[in-house]
C-alpha cells in the first residue's frame, strides 16, 4: 500500500502540495486529477522519492521513504513501473530493446529470458508485430503502448502513470484506458494515474482525487464525482467538458 500522511512540498515559497494525506488501495486504480500545474506530477515524484517532501511522511507498505538507505530505495523502486507522459523511449533502440532494457541492466536476465518476456509484454499491449521497429516509426499511441509494455516487463507491484493520454486523439485515448484496466485486471497491479482527461478518468478510476491549490478537495468514486455539488468539482468538470 502507498500512503501519504500530512505531506507538503513547496517551490520558491509556493505551496504546491499542502498537508495532504492519502491511502492508495491495493489492486485498484487511483486517479489524481487537476489543472495543469496543480502539482499532480509532483505527487508521483514524491512517491518515488525523486523529490523530498518538506514535511510529512510517505510509506510504501511499512517502509517510510525518508528513513531508508539509498540501496533500500533502489530496491524499492524496482517494485514500481512508470509510464511517462512522453513515453520516454530511447530513439536509438528498437522497440524490443526499449521494453527489455530494465530486464537486461537491472535484473540482468539472460537474452532468452528477455526475449520471451518482451514478446509477452508486447502481446499484452497488442503490438507483437513491431518489436524491430524504432520509436520514430511509431504513432503517439503506439509509443505509449510500448511505454506500458516496458513498465510491466519488470513485473511491478505498482504502476505510476503521468498523463497517459495527453496528446492522443479520443479513439486512441480510449484504447489506452482499456489497456490500463486490462493490466489492472490481469496483473493485479496497484496504479496511481495522473490525468486531466475526463474520459480517461471515468473509464479507469476506482477512486478519484481532485487536487486544487495544493489540497485534495474531492476523494471518492467516479459516480460520486459525477453527481458532486462541490463548486470546485463542478467548475473543474465544466471547464474540462467545454475544452
Amino acid at each position: 500500500m502507498i500512503s501519504l500522511h500530512n505531506v507538503s512540498k513547496s517551490f520558491d515559497n509556493i505551496n504546491v502540495i499542502n498537508d495532504v494525506s492519502l491511502q492508495v488501495i491495493q489492486g485498484r486504480n487511483t486517479v489524481i486529477m487537476g489543472r495543469s500545474g496543480a502539482g499532480k506530477s509532483v505527487l508521483l515524484k514524491l512517491i518515488l522519492r525523486l523529490l523530498e517532501p518538506d514535511s510529512g511522511e510517505i510509506k510504501i507498505d511499512n517502509l517510510c521513504l525518508n528513513k531508508i538507505s539509498k540501496s533500500e530505495l533502489n530496491q524499492l523502486r524496482l517494485r514500481f513501473g512508470t509510464v511517462f507522459q512522453s513515453a520516454a523511449l530511447f530513439d536509438s533502440m528498437s522497440v524490443a530493446d526499449n521494453v527489455g532494457i530494465g530486464l537486461r541492466f537491472l535484473k540482468r536476465q539472460s537474452e532468452s529470458e528477455i526475449n520471451k518476456k518482451v514478446n509477452e509484454c508486447l502481446d499484452m499491449v497488442e503490438l507483437n508485430n513491431i518489436r524491430d521497429k524504432y520509436p520514430m516509426q511509431l504513432s503517439g499511441g503506439m509509443r505509449k503502448r510500448v511505454g506500458l509494455a516496458r513498465a510491466v516487463a519488470m513485473d511491478p507491484e505498482f504502476i505510476l502513470y503521468d498523463e497517459p493520454t495527453t496528446g492522443l486523439d479520443p479513439v486512441t485515448s480510449r484504447s489506452i484506458a482499456k489497456l490500463i484496466r486490462k493490466l489492472q485486471n490481469e496483473l493485479n497491479v496497484t496504479s496511481v494515474i495522473v490525468s486531466h482527461d475526463l474520459q480517461t478518468i471515468f473509464n479507469v478510476a476506482d477512486k478519484v482525487i481532485l487536487l486544487n491549490e495544493g489540497k485534495f478537495c474531492f476523494n471518492g468514486t467516479v459516480e460520486a464525482i459525477k453527481s458532486s455539488d462541490n463548486p470546485i468539482v463542478m467548475e473543474f468538470i465544466s471547464d474540462m467538458i467545454s475544452d
